[in-house]
């Protein structure tokens, strides 16, 4: 394997590529349809154009039109929006072959959910993914296409048991962003498989002086308009990993439905707004709403509430010094391997995050962290891979009780 130095710098440079190439595919996505919905009709239009819309930017002023099916003449030079999506999707795969399942014994495998060798738990989440692609093309051809709203319910719901089925077999981080990567992939490929060969099979119907079908553009905008609406609760599932109050949830599921309501949502005010349609602002209303009974699962809902809600027992006081000594003898034990000067963990060259846990400064000066990662949500140790038991941290719980009080 690669030298851990290298690996985490080839970590950080995929990642780096793939944030760059998501950035061009959704600024270029949201940018089309704020055009597309802005475009106005007005009198002397030349023949076949639907509207148009004058644009500022950078100290120039830009005339916009927009060709029904396509203009009369073919011009020289033609800009095809494609690469953006198809960079993110390579880059991405890539991101989660590297993280995901060459080191899959941290970021994927949880024992505690299903016993998996690195292998299995790579097919695993490839076959799903791409069984996923065939179930949304198959929905998306099928008669549900023909209404959009029927067809977008069955995919919430479809999204939501994928989402599960993910939960029974890896730790929740990896579920959540499988359920992105899911997504992100039927993204990507309509714009592969549907929406580039029916735009370039217009234009050969053009060139060849036939009339192209118009089957071929309503295809293509039933798959723009769900990318459209999933963009942003894809940015959420895969910023989610950062953060494992929501995916560690016993709602995970849950909240991944509510999160897709919020971003759908949100998406639907700008779509109302650009189109001249009104300002729906009870849109963001209810979208907040959705994100905070997401926040509210999370926080019922995380390991800590069920397994640590006894410490202490006694009703005696706790000495904070007593208690913080068998806290730091826990975490120096199960913690300090990879967070420390020297980590020790193989294909760890450095403490994560630089976060130390080697001396009880360090470890006092983390308390907050130590909190969220270990004692309310067990994202740490990742897929308690040095078996931390209830009970250590049931001792971290109650240094951090006697830390609180003390400061009262």
């Amino acid at each position: 394997m690669f030298d851990p130095q290298i690996s985490e710098w080839i970590s950080q440079i995929l990642r780096w590529i793939h944030v760059i190439t998501a950035i061009a595919w959704i600024g270029s996505s949201f940018y089309f349809i704020h055009l597309d919905l802005s475009l106005k009709k007005r009198e002397g239009l030349a023949q076949g154009v639907g509207g148009e819309a004058w644009q500022v930017h950078g100290g120039g002023f830009y005339n916009m039109r927009k060709y029904l099916v396509a203009p009369p003449e073919m011009p020289k030079d033609l800009t095809w929006f494609k690469w953006e999506s198809y960079s993110t999707w390579i880059s991405g795969f890539f991101l989660i072959v590297w993280i995901y399942y060459l080191q899959a014994s941290l970021y994927t495998i949880d024992p505690s959910v299903l016993v998996l060798a690195p292998w299995q738990a790579a097919a695993i989440g490839i076959g799903g993914i791409a069984v996923s692609w065939l179930v949304y093309e198959g929905l998306c051809r099928s008669p549900l296409g023909k209404n959009g709203l029927v067809l977008g319910i069955v995919l919430f719901f479809y999204i939501l048991a994928a989402s599960y089925a993910f939960t029974q077999v890896f730790n929740g981080r990896a579920a959540f962003l499988h359920t992105g990567a899911m997504i992100a992939t039927w993204m990507s490929a309509s714009v592969f498989f549907v929406i580039i060969p029916n735009q370039k099979k217009v234009v050969a119907d053009l060139l060849a002086d036939r009339s192209p079908d118009p089957k071929l553009g309503k295809e293509a905008k039933l798959r723009s308009t769900h990318n459209n609406y999933l963009t942003l609760p894809v940015i959420f599932l895969m910023l989610s990993n950062h953060y494992p109050l929501a995916w560690s949830s016993r709602y995970a599921v849950g909240i991944v439905g509510l999160i897709l309501i919020a971003g759908a949502l949100v998406r639907h005010f700008f779509n109302s707004r650009h189109a001249d349609k009104g300002s729906p602002w009870w849109t963001w209303g209810v979208a907040a709403a959705c994100v905070a009974l997401a926040v509210w699962l999370s926080i019922i809902g995380k390991p800590g509430n069920a397994n640590l809600a006894a410490a202490p027992a006694d009703g005696q006081p706790v000495e904070l010094a007593a208690a913080f000594d068998e806290a730091v003898l826990t975490i120096q034990s199960r913690c300090s391997m990879c967070h420390m000067e020297g980590p020790v963990w193989e294909g760890i060259p450095v403490p994560p995050k630089g976060v130390r846990l080697d001396t009880p400064e360090e470890i006092a000066r983390h308390a907050e962290l130590i909190r969220i990662q270990s004692v309310l949500t067990h994202a740490m140790p990742p897929n308690n891979i040095t078996e931390m038991t209830l009970e250590e941290r049931r001792a971290v719980a109650t240094w951090l009780e006697a830390r609180e009080a003390a400061t009262r």
